[in-house]
């Protein structure tokens, strides 16, 4: 969950860090440091709280250092504080580390540099790992590169998940990472390289990119990369260029970033949808290689997520029931992997994730593939660690999403399913081809009704001015519609704080209705013209127990006594969900504003889960 930068170079590192650290504000953390080599010695700062605290610490200093390393931390062994903030060094003040993830083995380590004489200073998993590196380096094998031999000792004490960062007085223009399942990346530049725990936080200085693989080592320098296996021998390693634009990380007039993100939907559904499909053309996913002939010998597909991009699964799941004919179950990774789920060589397993660092979903992969059956991922960011883990991998094309709440990211990802729900029907001529026609076209109007739904804002603003003070909520749907009462309360959950609950519409009279009382707010979504009156039937029984009204639909209503309706674009159900969420986006956003909360960086949430 936390953020790694690092710089070394020919220009102030400061800086550099600084921005980086700021553009990783998103993973969600409540201190920040930085470690740079200044005159030949480890300066440290850092502190509590947010990074323009840092700054403020930086800018007082503002060391000439061209090296160092920096850290947003989200508390997991130790509260917030100063001592407990990265970067950590040893006893000996020669060795500066950050550390993404958990030290699994730490309590056993601690105890035995303990009893070595190491001191230590926070309640932290990270601070044995500089101590560790001083012991090797001071205590190992003496080897031509001592440095980098005492870091693979102590990484190889390690037990658990880690990205890590090593600078050294001792070798002032060398930094050594590595890591395992926790992501890291390098840039390369001209004269400066770059380290970070996501592109985005160094996209404006680089475009070419090192992917580091699990036990894998980088020594870097201002002109140098060299990478080390497991066993420290050195290997080449291909470079990727990315696309991004880094502008796409800017707020561009928007207030928040989950503004900007919502209304970035229509782009970046265009983008998704690409050369995926075309009007009286198949479907195409030319980067899988999945034939009719594997297809038919499937007799269950699994679609593993975490939050949101679990949600994305349960609609993806009624798409390909629908058009395939195969049995799909959806299930938390976190459950997943400790169920013995009853997995072979006749199953699919789709992972999803915005990022493809979700540790649950990355472990839950690992565990598929190791029982024999084939793996797809679904994530937007290219070179993950679940894209590298999977056998078949498709990106959505949402660009950089900044606000922990994710938005654009849910709707691109529901949209790829969809369509690759298609382009398996497709190859088993499950479904006519004209209802896929009919389909497709929809699919390609997405964009315009998003647009359509975006121009009712003002209307979603004006029931959030009415309804933000409350404590309670309650989200009804059936079908796909209940699908998106969950993501609507989740979101609602993340950013304002209000307690909320989606139910199935039809399960509201075997218990939940005994919550319905005067004044209580309820928000229904109406899509389904196979399901939109017995969903009614549901929501006049709130009615008549007093109950305030929010309804989406794209039906029209007669003889209703709701309170507040919006009318969306009508579309295909199996793609509803898609254009009915963007409502409840905004709605979440809205009653997040009215409270006064930071809508981007929700109390106690990160952007990318990289810890179970």
């Amino acid at each position: 969950m936390c953020g790694i930068v690092g710089y070394v170079g020919n220009k102030k590192a400061t800086p550099v860090l600084i921005k980086g650290l700021l553009s990783l504000e998103y993973r969600g953390y409540d201190s920040a440091g930085i470690a740079v080599i200044e005159d030949g010695k480890l300066l440290v700062m850092k502190d509590k709280g947010r990074v323009a605290n840092l700054q403020e610490i930086t800018d007082s200093i503002n060391p000439d250092a061209t090296i160092g390393i920096a850290h947003t931390r989200w508390a997991t062994h130790g509260k917030p504080s100063r001592e407990n903030s990265h970067p950590h060094m040893d006893n000996s003040g020669e060795f500066a580390v950050v550390h993404n993830g958990i030290i699994e083995n730490y309590h056993e380590l601690r105890e035995f540099l303990t009893e070595k004489g190491y001191k230590f200073s926070s309640q932290t998993d990270t601070e044995v790992i500089p101590n560790l590196i001083h012991y090797y380096y001071t205590n190992g094998v003496k080897t031509n590169t001592p440095f980098l031999s005492a870091v693979k000792s102590a990484v190889d004490d390690l037990r658990g998940s880690y990205a890590i960062e090593v600078v050294s007085s001792l070798y002032t223009d060398t930094m050594i990472v590595t890591r395992k399942d926790s992501p890291l990346v390098i840039g390369k530049g001209n004269g400066e390289n770059f380290v970070a725990s996501d592109i985005p936080a160094i996209l404006s200085y680089s475009k070419d990119f090192y992917l580091l693989d699990d036990n894998e080592y980088a020594v870097l320098t201002a002109d140098s990369i060299n990478f080390f296996d497991s066993s420290l021998s050195e290997h080449s390693k291909p470079i990727k260029n990315i696309e991004w634009d880094a502008t796409a990380a800017e707020k561009n007039g928007f207030e928040d970033y989950m503004l900007k993100e919502i209304y970035e939907q229509p782009t970046a559904i265009r983008e998704t949808i690409g050369a995926h499909f075309h009007l009286g053309e198949k479907c195409d996913f030319p980067e899988i290689d999945i034939t009719a002939d594997y297809l038919k010998t499937i007799n269950k597909i699994y679609i593993i997520a975490c939050g949101t991009a679990m949600h994305a699964g349960l609609v993806g799941k009624n798409a390909i029931e629908r058009l395939c004919h195969i049995p799909v179950e959806v299930d938390i990774a976190s459950e997943f992997r400790y169920r013995n789920p009853i997995i072979n060589e006749k199953t699919l397993c789709i992972y999803v994730s915005q990022s493809g660092e979700t540790a649950d979903t990355i472990a839950a992969l690992k565990l598929a593939r190791s029982k024999g059956a084939k793996t797809l991922a679904i994530s937007n960011v290219i070179g993950s660690s679940i894209t590298r883990e999977a056998d078949y991998t498709v990106y959505t094309h949402a660009g950089p999403e900044i606000a922990v709440a994710s938005t654009k990211a849910y709707t691109s990802q529901v949209v790829l399913l969809v369509i690759l729900a298609m382009y398996f029907a497709e190859l088993l001529g499950t479904t006519e081809q004209s209802i896929l026609d009919n389909l497709k076209a929809s699919i390609l109007d997405l964009p315009t009704a998003i647009e359509t739904v975006l121009d009712q804002t003002e209307q979603v603003k004006e029931f959030a001015n009415k309804i933000y003070t409350e404590h309670d909520m309650y989200f009804l749907g059936r079908g796909t519609d209940y699908c998106v009462a969950m993501e609507g309360s989740l979101k609602l959950k993340e950013i304002s704080y209000i307690h909320s609950e989606a139910y199935a519409a039809g399960e509201l009279k075997h218990g939940p209705i005994a919550l319905i009382e005067n004044g209580i707010t309820v928000i229904g979504i109406l899509t389904d013209p196979d399901l939109v009156e017995k969903s009614i039937s549901n929501l006049q029984e709130v009615v008549s127990r007093g109950a305030k009204t929010f309804i989406i639909t794209n039906q029209k209503l007669t003889n209703t006594s709701f309170d507040f309706i919006i009318n969306i674009p009508e579309t295909e159900s199996i793609i509803s969900p898609i254009v009915s969420i963007i409502p409840l986006q905004l709605l979440a956003y809205y009653i997040s504003k009215n409270k006064g909360l930071d809508v981007d960086k929700p109390r106690n949430l990160a952007k990318s889960v990289t810890v179970e």
